[in-house]
């Protein structure tokens, strides 16, 4: 496989990536990189840099030291003011901007190695950061910000290292996808979001301005885009008693705010990118002008996640529409690339709409694929005019590329592959990989998202060119970029959970050479520091990797028999100590470190945490009741798909809702779950907690997988049957409906209530046949309700050893 930045990409690869004028260089020729020490002195870096010699000593920088610029430059005035407005925040250190040629810290230019290239040279006696380039001086200054350690408000000084770096990055595409779309983010935690960027040297911020669900940009020749198409109302649950009727959703960025975060963005090194998705994905373009659409009539703005029908009507009106449109973009932000979507756009409207099957004959195109291709060409001519490139999501191959389009891939690499042996460039951006709204871990305190789990170190893994496109093709991989999709990201905090660290992960990917071996726990100790750099400025930055997990041995019957219970304590990520108590008191750094399983009476209540060799936490303490009440419950989290299905989502209670729980996995296919290892022998009665969640999906040509169950009751039932998998196996094997199932011994049964009537979350209780079924049997639980109203979930299980009075 040939590699970005190996010798093969030489001059051509330059020249190639010369054109990605995102204000951004093509990294230098490579050198050998020096291996990163992995203890506790292991030098805080991320991105691991091209070439780190280590000196001898340190520099001590204290209160009144002085960063000199040169005089009447103002890019590295403004680095060294960044340096200094940084250190002040996390080390309390006074730092002064000079001019001249003699300070504690100088900027210097010089080299001609690239815009990002530089070197840092730290010695007893002083820094000195060199680059040609203005984010070249930037990117040192960052490194010297991450070499000063971790944060001390207190004002003493800091020791940095004495050594020499060398650095250039791999890759001039090192990006971060912000959908403001299916929720609205504000500037000033899109602003804490940039600045956390520029700290491990990414450059590109993606905005994911227009959706289905909202129209973020104001176009001040059409108000109504952001008068109608920015707000939306929140999706039904049955509006039960506890319901927010006719709450709104939404909001929508101004000219004016937009070109302040451009300008914020781009003194950090960071290019904005905004994207306005066309043909598809436009129901709230629909919504704010319907003569705009196909098929006629006014829809709502969405409040469905997935693919929806709307489509924009690229005639005549249509087209001048957009490029009205993109004249105001281009005025509000001067990136060289303008991202116009394509994706996910069926084309069923296009299909029946008389006004676009002449438009297509009167062209001469035959499919409906190759009418989108002629109109991201009509588009990307026009940018053309304007000294802009457009790029699009991979759909637009389909009907053939035009040339002057690149291609972000995000249906797996197959895409980028293709586009770039077709002579296209093009930025990685796969899912499940590079998809950070999917969850970090199973664990039941994750935050909604996708459920293909995308941890730390598989982020940290990932490599940027992908296997299959040819060697004298390499230099079309511009680089990649990580995508915070928000169907499930409603707050700032959840958008900055998903963001951080694994952005760390990313940087490492897209800036160090890959010639250096990958090591995941020297990765983890340089990540450390930036990680609390990160917490330090307000951020909020994931545990998950290093949040203690809980695990009783043996089956869960054997643990109800035992008198003792053995319970083992890991971490996700090889990193840190685990340190825990038997009292429910939170641990700290003097607690006891774990080294074995755990064998604990019934009743202890045993708390977690991990530590960094300085004693810091690092993570949030976690807690495990080892009762048999726990025994005896399950969790949302711990409940499986039934046997046609995936649990693929984990979701909140109310589309819109701000607080982080409660979640719940779910199969939106099915509204059916199970409990795998039921202790049926234990058990005389059942209580399930029951959720009642709004069914806000656009399944757009997979609503036919959707399973509907024969209700025998106005609202269905919840249906709780034992043996449920051999039974469906059978069913499945003699292709036979299976409603109920087969074969299945159901141990309990409840109308539904009344979801105009009823609040979301409610408790359903029965004593139980005593059918002298084992222990670990498996249990569904199905919901018959119509799948043309709410959906419905099982919160919770709790399994009773005694019957229960007045169940039902």
């Amino acid at each position: 496989m040939m590699v970005a930045g190996s010798n093969g990409r030489g001059s051509r690869a330059r020249a190639g990536m010369a054109a990605l004028a995102v204000g951004l260089a093509l990294a230098v020729s490579p050198v050998a990189l020096a291996a990163p020490s992995h203890g506790p002195s292991a030098l805080p870096l991320v991105p691991w840099p091209a070439q780190v010699v280590p000196g001898k000593g340190a520099l001590v920088l204290a209160n009144g030291a002085t960063l000199a610029v040169p005089p009447g430059d103002t890019a590295a005035k403004a680095a060294a003011t960044l340096l200094a407005a940084r250190l002040s925040a996390q080390h309390g250190l006074s730092l002064r901007v000079v001019e001249g040629d003699k300070g504690t810290v100088r900027f210097v230019r010089g080299g001609k190695a690239g815009d990002e290239a530089y070197a840092l040279a730290v010695s007893a006696s002083g820094a000195v950061i060199t680059a040609s380039g203005d984010h070249g001086l930037l990117y040192g200054a960052m490194s010297l910000e991450q070499l000063a350690g971790v944060p001390g408000k207190g004002g003493a000084a800091v020791r940095v290292p004495a050594l020499a770096v060398t650095d250039a990055p791999r890759f001039a595409w090192r990006g971060l996808m912000i959908d403001t779309a299916r929720h609205f983010q504000p500037i000033a935690s899109i602003r804490a979001v940039i600045d956390g960027m520029v700290a491990v040297k990414l450059n590109v911020l993606h905005l994911h301005l227009t959706d289905d669900q909202g129209w973020r940009f104001e176009v001040k020749k059409y108000p109504r885009l952001t008068q109608v198409g920015a707000w939306r109302t929140q999706p039904d649950t049955g509006q039960g008693p506890d319901a927010d009727k006719g709450a709104r959703s939404g909001g929508f960025y101004t000219q004016a705010e937009l070109r302040d975060l451009v300008a914020y963005a781009a003194a950090r090194g960071i290019t904005v990118v905004p994207e306005i998705d066309l043909p598809g994905h436009a129901q709230a373009l629909v919504a704010a002008y319907p003569e705009l659409g196909v098929l006629g009539g006014t829809p709502p703005v969405s409040g469905d996640w997935g693919v929806n029908p709307y489509l924009f009507n690229p005639g005549p009106q249509g087209m001048a529409f957009v490029k009205d449109v993109l004249d105001e973009l281009m005025a509000v932000f001067p990136s060289t690339f303008i991202h116009l979507g394509g994706d996910e756009a069926v084309k069923d409207q296009w299909e029946r709409a008389p006004q676009v099957q002449a438009q297509m004959r009167a062209l001469g195109i035959k499919t409906e694929n190759g009418l989108q291709s002629w109109m991201i060409d009509q588009l990307g001519s026009y940018l053309a005019q304007h000294g802009r490139r457009l790029i699009g999501w991979d759909e637009i191959l389909e009907g053939g590329l035009p040339p002057s389009a690149s291609v972000m891939s995000w249906r797996g690499e197959a895409g980028a592959v293709d586009a770039a042996n077709a002579g296209h460039d093009v930025v990685l951006s796969p899912a499940p990989n590079l998809y950070l709204d999917n969850l970090q871990s199973d664990r039941g305190d994750a935050p909604p998202g996708r459920i293909a789990i995308q941890t730390l170190e598989a982020v940290y893994h990932y490599d940027p060119m992908p296997k299959g496109i040819d060697a004298q093709k390499a230099a079309h991989v511009l680089g990649a970029q990580a995508n915070a999709w928000s169907e499930y990201i409603v707050t700032p905090w959840q958008m900055q959970h998903k963001i951080f660290p694994r952005i760390g992960a990313l940087a490492e990917s897209v800036w160090s050479n890959p010639a250096q071996a990958k090591d995941y726990p020297g990765f983890l100790a340089r990540l450390d520091p930036q990680m609390r750099r990160w917490r330090e400025a307000g951020l909020e930055v994931a545990d998950s990797a290093l949040a203690v997990d809980f695990k009783i041995a043996g089956t869960r019957s054997a643990a109800l028999d035992a008198k003792r219970l053995t319970v083992a304590l890991a971490t996700q990520a090889p990193y840190g100590t685990i340190r825990y108590t038997l009292d429910g008191k939170a641990p700290t750094a003097r607690a006891r470190a774990y080294a074995a399983p755990l064998a604990v009476a019934p009743g202890t209540v045993i708390m977690a945490a991990d530590f960094a060799a300085d004693g810091a936490a690092l993570s949030a303490p976690r807690r495990f009741d080892a009762t048999r009440d726990t025994l005896l419950t399950t969790a949302n989290s711990a409940l499986s798909a039934c046997p046609r299905g995936a649990l693929g989502l984990r979701v909140p209670l109310n589309a819109d809702a701000t607080a982080n729980g409660p979640a719940f996995n779910v199969n939106i296919f099915d509204a059916c779950v199970a409990d795998d290892h039921a202790p049926l022998a234990h058990a005389k009665a059942i209580t399930v907690k029951v959720a009642r969640l709004p069914r806000n999906y656009g399944l757009a040509h997979d609503q036919h997988a959707v399973i509907a169950r024969y209700a025998t009751s106005p609202f269905g039932e919840l249906v709780v049957s034992a043996g449920c998998r051999a039974a469906e196996k059978a069913a499945n094997d003699q292709q036979k409906e299976h409603d109920p199932m087969p074969g299945a011994r159901v141990l309990a049964t409840w109308p539904l209530p009344d979801p105009a009537k009823a609040p979301q979350q409610f408790a359903l209780d029965a004593n139980l046949p005593q059918l002298g079924l084992a222990d670990e049997s498996d249990v569904c639980f199905q919901f018959t309700a119509s799948p043309a109203g709410p959906f419905y979930t099982v919160e919770q299980v709790q399994w009773h050893e005694t019957p229960r009075g007045g169940a039902k």
